[in-house]
């Protein structure tokens, strides 16, 4: 018989052997007992000032640092304020494990104080999870959760604990013998897809890698770059995969999409076959479904068989691991080639570049000398550089932030895309920051997003975290005005934030422990920015103040065709112009 230890001690040697080093999270009634063994092990524990900041750091965390993110919280109210993180790591394929309190096992079922049915509440937006009221069973739990939540397509699982399994005797074992009968993630490909897909490449006049987060989250980058230089096919990376390839390589057209560049929309548009890698035709990319890519085949390659077939009949399905997919199909494509079969994609270039030259991403600047978010932008990603992560909230910053800066490197680029989480930004750089202390991390975040977690800039100071804010303040809900510019007769309803300086966010980050930074003009961007990359004891925050009616464009509106794609408030592109 081995050592009798609480549940709870039994669950901290889990996190152990699981490889924990860094949890975000906030002690409670029903997660107390799992407070008290935390206190003695090696694993740093960062207190959060919300729950949702912990869930939005586990997700930061996890990018960063190619790992699991684990959160923590208590039952009932804590449970629930990490739904949105939750929600959020599920639509964008992230691996976090949450440990959650729960009421004692007899009281479950009598609305207890601070009880929640967090395992019903979070079922749809989970990998999987789990309600243990046996202490024994907690290790193996653990260990399935963090299997769970890091292979196959990855993403979050909670581990929901009562209080009397905390409390209660059991003894430890690790590692755990893993019985999970249902569920075997297919990660080699069938060769024979893999095959028909190189032909059906090599026959193509107007191909496009259409390039999705899942390039990103199976570390198949490497393999991308060789698959596009040795077929020259044009590259488009969603505003998941942005880093999935190199901004500065000639074949990449850029994003495409609802915000995406006319030469990536147009591409896509104009394709005779869309080879789809890790990404999952989501409404932002294809605008109105019927209408996208109408003379593309499609190769579909994604990890995930629920993905494939989903939104768009698919040619060539190949499930699988796209680090496993692309080395298999960049060899049978050399084996085609031996045999004398080349891709033909000239005079698709010459469309392509066309687009590219006649609709660069631009931006209006203002007579009156306000400031441009967009040159915000442009700029720090110049004097930055490419080797920091940025990190971005919702909103039309989000997408300058996706357009104006120039990503070389996967696992650079941290937003909420799939279910666009404003208050992501500041929390996310937070535990990017955590699991990546060496690199210099930007939450570029707007006035709105800001003040919905702002108060995690409390947890960077005191907790050593130097994490530098771009605000890029409006003063309104940009994206919403935008719309509301656009298609409600300029009838700006509750979009409108504050009215000067309320609140003063120079004020407000010096309250926090922060430093404080305003620029208002073009002149002061720079030295502000440099200043900033100068300060490394404490977190940053500067304030630039932009003009309120700067749009996101080229923009295809909600619903409409991505050939309807405007360029300009009233302008549309022409694809069908014939090369000189």
């Amino acid at each position: 018989m081995g050592e009798k230890i609480t549940g709870a001690q039994s669950l901290v040697y889990a996190l152990e052997s699981a490889g924990v080093k860094d949890i975000f999270g906030i002690p409670g009634g029903a997660i107390l007992p799992l407070y008290d063994p935390l206190f003695d092990s090696k694993i740093r524990h960062i207190l959060v000032r919300h729950e949702q900041g912990a869930g939005h750091a586990a997700e930061g965390y996890a990018v960063a640092s190619g790992g699991v993110g684990v959160c923590m919280a208590t039952s009932g109210p804590g449970a629930t304020n990490l739904v949105t993180a939750l929600a959020d790591a599920n639509m964008d394929s992230v691996p976090v494990v949450a440990i959650t309190g729960q009421v004692p096992s007899s009281s479950i079922g009598t609305d207890a104080f601070q009880e929640a049915d967090i395992r019903g509440i979070t079922m749809p937006v989970t990998k999987h999870n789990f309600l243990v009221t046996n202490p024994d069973e907690i290790p193996r739990a653990v260990a399935e959760a963090f299997h769970l939540a890091s292979t196959g397509r990855p993403g979050p699982v909670l581990v929901d604990v009562s209080k009397d399994a905390l409390q209660g005797a059991t003894e430890f074992t690790w590692p755990v013998q893993l019985d999970l009968p249902g569920y075997h993630p297919v990660t080699k490909p069938h060769s024979k897809q893999v095959r028909e897909a190189a032909k059906l490449i090599l026959s193509s006049r107007q191909p496009v890698l259409y390039v999705g987060g899942g390039v990103i989250r199976a570390n198949a980058a490497p393999a991308l770059r060789r698959l596009a230089d040795l077929t020259g096919i044009p590259v488009v990376t969603t505003l998941m995969a942005r880093g999935a390839f190199p901004d500065s390589h000639p074949s990449h057209l850029g994003m495409p999409g609802m915000h995406g560049t006319v030469a990536a929309v147009g591409a896509l548009q104009q394709s005779d076959l869309l080879i789809t890698l890790g990404a999952r035709f989501d409404d932002r990319v294809t605008g109105k479904l019927s209408t996208f890519a109408p003379n593309a085949a499609v190769i579909h390659a994604d990890i995930d068989p629920a993905e494939i077939g989903k939104n768009r009949a698919v040619d060539v399905p190949i499930v699988g691991d796209l680090a496993e997919i692309l080395p298999e199909l960049v060899t049978a494509i050399e084996a085609e080639q031996a045999t004398g079969a080349v891709g033909d994609y000239e005079g698709w270039w010459r469309t392509l570049n066309r687009l590219r030259e006649t609709y660069p991403l631009g931006y209006q600047t203002w007579d009156d000398g306000t400031l441009a978010p967009q040159y915000v932008i442009e700029r720090l990603g110049k004097i930055v550089g490419p080797e920091a992560l940025y990190v971005a909230g919702v909103g039309q910053h989000q997408m300058w932030a996706a357009q104006f800066i120039d990503y070389e490197q996967p696992n650079t680029w941290l937003n909420s895309g799939g279910l666009g989480t404003m208050g992501y930004a500041v929390p996310a750089a937070m535990g990017a920051k955590v699991a990546r202390p060496d690199k210099t991390v930007w939450a570029v975040d707007g006035d709105g997003c800001f003040q919905m977690t702002n108060q995690e800039l409390v947890t960077a100071s005191v907790n050593d975290i130097p994490i530098k804010v771009a605000l890029i303040n409006n003063g309104n809900l940009g994206m919403v005005r935008q719309w509301q510019t656009l298609f409600y007769n300029e009838r700006y309803s509750n979009t409108n934030l504050h009215s000067f300086r309320v609140p003063d966010f120079v004020k407000l980050a010096e309250a926090y422990g922060c430093y404080g930074l305003r620029a208002e003009s073009p002149e002061q961007v720079d030295a502000v920015i440099e200043k900033a990359m100068a300060i490394d004891d404490a977190p940053v925050v500067i304030d630039f103040v932009v003009h309120k009616d700067a749009m996101v464009w080229p923009m295809v509106a909600a619903g409409t065709s991505n050939d309807d794609i405007m360029v300009a408030r009233e302008m549309a592109p022409d694809w069908s112009g014939e090369d000189d």
